[in-house]
């Protein structure tokens, strides 16, 4: 690791898992937003998230399947609900918001599922697990898998 960012700056860690703490007592679904923090880290490619979220989502009954296709969700059938479909949709355009700039129609499918809200606090959720992204990218934070005695 080239910097423990959790020692070095306690406070803004503290400051986002505030952010955290919200959006999971939100109302969404804690499955569909460790699906959304799933796609997000796989299109960052930040191993830390990746071990952790896939973890996370195995503990909450997510299937293996189901995991392994989330980053061709598109192609996977009815495996995803419309809710999710749209939420990884919405995942994928504001995370690349560089090159998409979030064009209307993924908006409109993401707003025909979610309400004002949800949606708002779905594109928090996203923008926080970037920043996740980009701590732990960036410091090179290990992931567990990595640090697990090895055989």
């Amino acid at each position: 690791m080239r910097l423990d960012y959790t020692k070095a700056s306690p406070g803004g860690v503290k400051a986002f898992g505030s952010v955290y703490g919200y959006i999971m007592q939100s109302g969404l679904d804690n499955v569909l937003v460790d699906l959304v923090y799933l796609r997000v880290s796989q299109i960052n490619g930040c191993a830390y998230c990746l071990d952790m979220h896939t973890r996370e989502l195995v503990t909450k009954g997510v299937k293996v399947e189901k995991l392994a296709l989330v980053q061709a969700w598109h192609e996977a059938g009815a495996l995803f609900s419309d809710r999710e479909k749209a939420a990884l949709a919405w995942a994928e355009s504001v995370t690349r918001v560089a090159d998409t700039h979030v064009p209307d129609d993924v908006f409109q499918a993401a707003a025909a599922v979610f309400s004002e809200k949800e949606l708002a606090d779905l594109t928090m959720a996203i923008s926080l697990m970037n920043a996740f992204n980009r701590l732990a990218i960036s410091f090179r934070r290990e992931p567990e898998a990595a640090l697990a005695p090895k055989d």
